[in-house]
């Protein structure tokens, strides 16, 4: 590796090429060592120091530098199955020639992602950037000092060891009714590189049939990953009811009571918009539907949602708000009770936006409940019975900072529009107030009031 060149330069200088391997060897034990006690000191298990790959990536953990060392350990990866190969190839031969011309360029690659690892930590450990040229030329001397010496201590613990601290839990659990939607999530968690990623977290709530509901949130807090548990597409650990029956165990049955509208529609654009329908009634409404019926329900839903007129166009021919009509009619046509749509007016204007929302109002009056991810709330917001914002918390968990009425939402948060209230909950750096663990405390007490 091109790190691993720059030292052995370094070292036949100072040392003597007689010398270089003994002191290699030396720096690389050291370095084991040494960082094994800076990962406990940023509260990672230190036997990970052993595993070559995963090693990169926990050592980014602890310099605050995640999407780093993802880099880093595809990139360690990808070297040691070159190293491996130029094993069993002839170094003279082309192929030999390619490997080495492949490890000198992901090794600069390696390096410059090093180097801002290395920065990370500096900076988590508060010392002074010109550490950085020790860590590159000897790791094993400032992974010593830095491991052993109680005077370099990490200003925080490493993301994993946040996520999994001990959060602020509500205590509070959503009745289960006969009728509506209950929303009983624990947690919802992934495996990441070496690691359990909490995404969501504590959240409850049921929604009344007829209502429409905005789903807010900031980039990251879990809007997606909130609908694809409520829809069972990614189960958490949580308990989703839809008229007293619960979702995850009866998935099979219940899994077309839930219309799903992603913001990418997967039509063909060589089909018409009759065919589409008709072929989306034949997979989604049940078995038992004769040919009549599945045909009536697609004259039925394209009356609604004023696709008749074009029944014989091609989609590709269809105006931007007519697909996404009949984006909507697809999954409409199987007669959801829980109809969850991301950002349904993206690429619409002001009016045509406006048309599609009131149609939605329209079938949320007939006793639907509807959820609708939009980045452009405030030009509909008049059309929305309740308000969901989830927010990250300090420990970068999706977590529920309010979920009611608009108007006691305004009041809540001190704010007038909704873009004002995702500004309120976002963090800092991101360009917000950084005040999403204040409201999610304070959204607790009110439900324990």
């Amino acid at each position: 590796m091109v790190l691993e060149k720059i030292r052995d330069i370094l070292m036949i200088a100072v040392f003597g090429s007689s010398s270089t391997e003994i002191v290699s060897l030396v720096l690389a034990v050291t370095y084991v060592v040494g960082l094994w006690k800076i990962f406990e000191k940023c509260g990672v298990k230190g036997w990970w120091v052993l595993v070559p790959v995963a090693r990169v990536y926990k050592l980014s953990l602890c310099a605050d530098r995640e999407i780093e060392g993802r880099t880093l350990s595809i990139l360690e990866g990808v070297m040691t199955l070159i190293n491996i190969s130029r094993k069993f190839v002839d170094a003279e031969s082309t192929a030999g020639d390619v490997l080495a011309v492949a490890m000198l360029m992901i090794g600069l690659v390696y390096m410059v992602y090093s180097i801002r690892v290395y920065l990370g930590l500096i900076q988590v450990f508060d010392q002074q950037k010109v550490w950085v040229i020790l860590w590159i030329v000897a790791g094993g001397l400032p992974a010593m000092l830095w491991g052993f010496q109680k005077k370099y201590q990490p200003l925080w613990q490493a993301e994993e060891i946040r996520n999994d601290a001990d959060a602020f839990f509500s205590g509070n659990k959503a009745a289960v009714l006969d009728q509506g939607l209950t929303v009983n999530l624990e947690e919802r968690t992934a495996k990441e590189f070496f690691k359990k990623k909490t995404l969501l977290r504590d959240i409850h709530m049921y929604v009344q049939p007829g209502h429409m509901v905005l789903l807010l949130g900031g980039s990251g807090a879990g809007k997606t990953t909130f609908v694809n548990a409520v829809n069972g597409y990614e189960p958490a650990k949580a308990e989703i009811m839809i008229n007293g029956k619960n979702m995850y165990k009866n998935y099979k049955s219940m899994q077309y009571d839930i219309g799903f509208v992603p913001q990418l529609d997967l039509m063909r654009g060589s089909d018409s918009v009759y065919r589409t329908l008709t072929d989306a009634a034949a997979l989604r409404l049940p078995s038992s539907f004769s040919k009549p019926e599945r045909l009536a329900r697609v004259e039925e839903v394209m009356d609604i949602f004023g696709l008749a007129p074009v029944k014989d166009n091609l989609v590709s021919k269809l105006s931007g708000g007519q697909r996404k009509r009949l984006s909507i009619a697809m999954e409409f046509i199987s007669n959801p009770t829980l109809f969850i749509l991301d950002e349904p007016d993206s690429g619409l204007d002001g009016v045509m936006a406006r048309e599609l929302f009131e149609q939605l109002r329209h079938i949320a009056d007939q006793g639907k409940i509807i959820i609708v991810i939009t980045h452009t709330p405030d030009r509909v917001i008049d059309l929305f019975d309740d308000v969901i914002v989830l927010a990250k918390d300090a420990q970068r968990t999706g977590r529920l900072a309010w979920f009611g009425p608009i108007a006691e939402a305004r009041e809540f948060f001190g704010k007038e529009r909704m873009e004002d209230i995702v500004k309120s909950v976002n963090r800092e750096e991101e360009g917000g107030e950084g005040r999403a663990d204040e409201f999610v405390m304070k959204y607790a007490e009110v439900q324990h009031a």
